[in-house]
């Protein structure tokens, strides 16, 4: 395993992805943008707490970690699209700003 997989804020990040994927393979035809959105939105932010963890100063480490807590503000804001478009249940929606809550404070606190 690597360093950045035991971070508790990258768990979290993965949990969110694999919610954001079950919510993106739920909804109905037409809906590709709105999925396309939440899915690169999601990934970016795993991605990017990945990368942070890897870099060699604290300066880029804390570049990596604002980029990925400003991905988890989009994805709580695709998840608002989602819900006033009634395309997710409450309990997803709910599930998933919890999760978001918890990564965005992490990082602010990383950064």
């Amino acid at each position: 395993m690597l360093s950045f997989q035991r971070l508790d804020v990258y768990q979290r990040a993965i949990e969110f992805l694999s919610l954001a994927y079950e919510v993106v393979d739920d909804l109905p035809r037409g809906n590709g943008d709105r999925a396309d959105q939440l899915t690169r939105s999601a990934e970016s932010v795993v991605r990017n707490i990945a990368e942070g963890a890897g870099r060699w100063s604290e300066a880029d480490s804390a570049s990596r970690y604002k980029i990925a807590r400003g991905e988890a503000m989009e994805c709580a804001a695709s998840l608002d699209v989602l819900k006033l478009r009634k395309l997710i249940s409450m309990e997803r929606y709910q599930r998933g700003l919890r999760l978001l809550e918890g990564v965005v404070a992490m990082l602010t606190k990383m950064v």
